[in-house]
């Protein structure tokens, strides 16, 4: 079978996303770079930890974070991650209009957070907490920041996917590549959940 061939329900397989060896092979190397992605994570992690009492000229982290705004990009971002799981369902199911449905829902979510970011960041910048305020301000924005610049990025490439598939269905050459989208997509999710309990409540308690 041709992996470019449009996928039918008379041919389709039971994991579209795994039945070439060019599937196989996107998912090791994703797998590969997910492991290198966590390491970067916890090292970003561990220099928040050992720096977040270091305020410098900025203020505290008790004094200007606002869990309602980061709360509700949490919502957001997690219900993302619910519609890309729709999507999965969608694409198992050779439901190739439902699952592009749902995976431009997933972006719309994903644009959603990064305008409360946006915001916060900008928020936080007029109340003195900057880049340069103190060590605090430098680990903070570098780990938060990092983690907006993954979601950025899964945006543009669901954007990239959504386009460059127009039309064309399902088949085994671009059904991985939603598939390792998805699953991007949680990681980003995981370690954002992350970030919400380490940076923001351990921020607000002291």
């Amino acid at each position: 079978m041709n992996v470019g061939e449009r996928l039918t329900d008379q041919n389709f397989p039971e994991s579209p996303e795994k039945s070439t060896l060019e599937g196989k092979n996107k998912f090791l190397g994703f797998w590969l770079f997910l492991g290198g992605e966590t390491v970067l994570f916890a090292t970003l992690f561990g220099t928040y930890l050992g720096l977040r009492n270091s305020f410098g000229k900025g203020p505290e982290a008790s004094e200007i974070f606002s869990l309602p705004i980061t709360f509700a990009a949490t919502i957001i971002l997690l219900t993302s991650s619910l519609t890309s799981v729709y999507a999965v369902l969608a694409l198992k199911e050779n439901r190739v209009k439902a699952m592009r449905g749902w995976f431009f829902v997933t972006l719309l979510l994903g644009l959603g957070f990064l305008a409360l970011e946006i915001y916060e960041f900008m928020h936080y910048v007029h109340e003195g907490h900057t880049f340069t305020s103190g060590a605090f301000g430098s680990a903070f924005y570098t780990l938060v920041g990092f983690h907006g610049g993954h979601v950025l990025f899964g945006c543009l490439w669901v954007i990239t996917l959504l386009i460059r598939n127009s039309g064309r269905g399902l088949t085994l050459h671009n059904a991985p590549k939603y598939y390792l989208f998805a699953l991007y997509w949680h990681f980003v999710d995981v370690v954002w959940v992350f970030i919400f309990t380490v940076v923001y409540l351990m921020g607000k308690v002291g």
